[in-house]
């Protein structure tokens, strides 16, 4: 069957007024905590986990997808209005729409990053459509050994690029492989690191793991910085909230350039949104027939980004659904939610889960649709939640929090762990260790560790069949390359400074 046969299949199930209303709810909920500063899809995802529990799995994904377009979308209003990025990916957005707005330019700020985020969103998501079972059919190639090879690239790439050192990646990485260590090996049978305790038998929940870290330790972390925004001013949206005859000129070309640079970015293993959305800014400003605009409100440089920040959101889907691997928080979160309900992700998904695949990417079309709609009529109740005090928000998530993991096991013992995870988050956020790392090793870990043991079983104990079958070495040899070329030449520079 081809691909188009197959997403025609998942519009006939994406279509049905209860998968449409969970993609809706998706979106709205999606835009909402991307408005609120310091709440993020990875945050809010990880909230809902235990939905998993209750929530047939086409559903739940077509939720997730709805969020997490959303908040992309979503995140452009508080950058423009406040000039508080509520990620990191919209901080180049602040750059130039904040401006905009403080010179009585909110509403076509607002418009072309709404009509950007369409566009390339739209774009990112037919890249997903048709290249996605190009990947698979590669992927269907690969051994243990490739597997294990590609995830130990996955690994260094995501934690040197999540955080503002390699190192602090590094450790956050290490330590969620350790996580994932506890609970019984399925070789032998023997416990390990349970600590005597009866509930760590079967491993550490992720769910569990992601809301601590995520939830609680970002509220934790909120609440003892004590920001309010005091002396933020939430600009006023006058004039029209359409485009001109000029802003459309000046529009479509950065929309479509953002969208070149942020899908395929995002489907890099060190994928995010962070360098498409920089790269997308600085071409802009080159290109740009008024230079002199930028630093003082040029709409290219508030389409551009919005535009990357959206494609690599579909790009971030890429190695997700095909491969396996997640690249940012939120694709590890998803990935989580895979394992909740038992559905091993990977290039088989495309065979085995036919139906749920094709579907929500059948919902991705759809909700860029929705998004459109939502964003600008309802830009007014978007600046009132703006005003919402920051510790009701903090309150709220550490008791939902709590809430949901207590009431998908009835255990005590995962609330403490829950609040271990979330002090342990709030530590890493106030050192600037990424949470991110920890998670996706925490889920790597283990099906690292199983491909290695398949691939030395198959090979009777030989280490070097990781180096010498063609492709898993082509993957190691990037990998020892990435971990050891960045600090050779940081060392070749301050020598260099030095003498």
């Amino acid at each position: 069957m081809s691909s188009f046969d197959s997403l025609m299949q998942g519009f006939a199930v994406a279509l049905q007024p209860m998968t449409l209303m969970y993609g809706f709810v998706g979106c709205l909920v999606g835009t909402l905590i991307g408005v609120l500063p310091g709440i993020g899809p990875a945050l809010t995802i990880s909230l809902l986990l235990p939905l998993t529990f209750k929530v047939p799995a086409t559903a739940m994904f077509v939720l997730f997808a709805g969020i997490y377009y959303g908040a992309m979308y979503g995140g452009s209003t508080t950058s423009i209005l406040l000039n508080t990025p509520g990620e990191s990916a919209t901080i180049v957005t602040s750059l130039e729409g904040n401006k905009m707005a403080r010179k009585g330019r909110a509403g076509p700020a607002l418009a072309t990053a709404a009509i950007g985020s369409f566009v390339a969103g739209t774009i990112g998501t037919i890249a997903l459509t048709f290249f996605a079972p190009l990947v698979v059919d590669v992927a269907l190639a690969f051994g243990p050994a490739e597997y294990f090879s590609l995830m130990v690239l996955a690994l260094i790439m995501v934690s040197a690029v999540l955080g503002n050192s390699a190192l602090r990646g590094l450790i956050s990485l290490f330590a969620g492989l350790l996580f994932g260590l506890v609970g019984i090996d399925l070789q032998t049978g023997q416990a390990r690191f349970t600590f005597g305790q009866a509930e760590l038998l079967d491993g550490i929940e992720v769910t569990i793991a992601a809301v601590g870290l995520f939830a609680i330790g970002e509220a934790l972390y909120l609440g003892w910085q004590g920001k309010e925004n005091k002396n933020s001013e939430v600009l006023k949206v006058s004039g029209s909230l359409w485009l001109s005859k000029e802003d459309w000129k000046r529009s479509w070309k950065p929309w479509l350039r953002g969208a070149f640079f942020g899908f395929p970015v995002g489907a890099m293993p060190a994928g995010g949104a962070e360098l498409p959305t920089l790269l997308s800014y600085y071409t802009e400003k080159k290109l740009s027939k008024n230079p002199e605009e930028f630093g003082h409100g040029a709409i290219e440089g508030v389409a551009g980004p919005e535009a990357a920040n959206n494609a690599s959101a579909a790009g971030v889907l890429m190695p997700l659904l095909t491969l396996g691997i997640p690249t940012s928080a939120t694709a590890a979160i998803i990935l989580s939610a895979f394992e909740s309900y038992g559905i091993q992700v990977g290039p088989q998904l495309f065979t085995q889960q036919s139906g749920l695949v094709w579907t929500l990417i059948a919902s991705l079309y759809i909700g860029n649709i929705i998004l459109l709609i939502l964003n600008l009529p309802l830009v007014g109740l978007w600046v009132k939640l703006l005003k919402i005090p920051p510790p009701w928000l903090y309150a709220g998530i550490i008791i939902i929090s709590a809430a949901g993991v207590y009431g998908s096991s009835n255990s005590a013992f995962d609330v403490g762990l829950l609040f271990f995870f979330g002090l342990l988050g709030f530590v890493m956020r106030r050192f600037d260790f990424p949470a991110a790392p920890m998670i996706i090793g925490l889920i790597l870990g283990p099906m690292a560790e199983q491909s290695m043991r398949q691939a030395m079983t198959i090979s009777q104990g030989q280490w070097s069949t990781f180096f010498t079958r063609p492709i898993s070495g082509s993957i190691m040899l990037i990998a020892v390359a990435l971990l050891v070329i960045p600090p050779m030449i940081k060392l070749a520079k301050i020598k260099r400074v030095g003498s």
